[in-house]
């Protein structure tokens, strides 16, 4: 009885180890494998079209205020402008309560939105995020005015 008893165990731990050992990478590895061919996965892997870098005087920048400070928008358009952006719209964000400010591109756009954030010393750069192209009213960029 004991010795069926330790064959037992010591099955039982042989099992285990190999499960640790060679179940979890098999598992890993089937996971990225189903990941990687979801039509979602490709939509992500898919890159946006990288458009030629188009000169400050052709980018134009909606700037919106987002934290409520009145002529915020206001301020931060002359800065776009005094840089040689075309300033598009400048009014108020469609919430409030950003932290701090951000520059959001269109897709295709996200060297000019880089060299803009240099240009105003704002390091986060973002795809839309919160905002439609609507709400860019034919803009490229857009300067959203945090606190």
């Amino acid at each position: 009885m004991v010795a069926a008893g330790l064959a037992t165990l010591e099955l039982v731990g042989l099992v285990a180890v190999g499960v640790v050992f060679v179940a979890k990478p098999v598992m890993h590895q089937a996971r990225t494998d189903v990941v990687a061919t979801t039509p979602a996965a490709k939509k992500v892997v898919a890159k946006a079209p990288s458009l030629p870098l188009l000169p400050r005087r052709k980018v134009s920048v909606t700037i919106l205020n987002g934290n409520g400070v009145s002529g915020a928008a206001a301020s931060e358009a002359s800065r776009v402008r005094a840089r040689g952006y075309v300033v598009g719209q400048v009014g108020n964000a469609p919430r409030g309560g950003y932290g701090r400010s951000i520059v959001m591109y269109r897709p295709g756009r996200r060297a000019e939105a880089l060299r803009l954030g240099r240009d105003l010393q704002i390091s986060l750069v973002s795809p839309l995020d919160g905002l439609r192209k609507r709400d860019l009213h034919g803009a490229k960029l857009a300067v959203v005015v945090g606190g």
